[in-house]
């Protein structure tokens, strides 16, 4: 079982090595992977009304949840090519949206809850 991020980008890593993908796994044809599986997940919303998307069905939960992990899978791996520390690049990037979006002018604001 992975427990964490450092465990699933050992993983990733080596399923990687061994298929000898590392020499495909640049940070132009990952980050279009990523982008591509990304457009997978939302083609699954894609017509849904948001009662629906809310209520979804056993099937394309699943196959949802196959997308999501598809789009980690990239995402890791290309933090793993660049060297990019995944989680204190979170910690930084909500710190500076907690700067930009303040709860005063912000809260209840549908265009800033992105």
């Amino acid at each position: 079982m992975i427990a964490g991020l450092d465990d699933l980008t050992t993983v990733l890593r080596a399923f990687a090595r061994e298929r000898d993908w590392e020499r495909f796994h640049n940070p132009k044809n990952l980050a279009m992977a990523l982008a591509g599986e990304a457009g997978e997940l939302v083609a699954e919303f894609q017509w849904l009304t948001p009662e629906e998307a809310e209520g979804l069905d056993p099937g394309r939960r699943e196959r949802i949840a196959a997308e999501m992990a598809d789009v980690l899978q990239y995402l890791v791996r290309l933090a793993d090519v660049l060297n990019v520390d995944l989680l204190h690049a979170t910690e930084l990037k909500i710190a500076d949206n907690a700067k930009r979006f303040p709860v005063d002018g912000s809260a209840g604001d549908a265009p800033k809850a992105r």
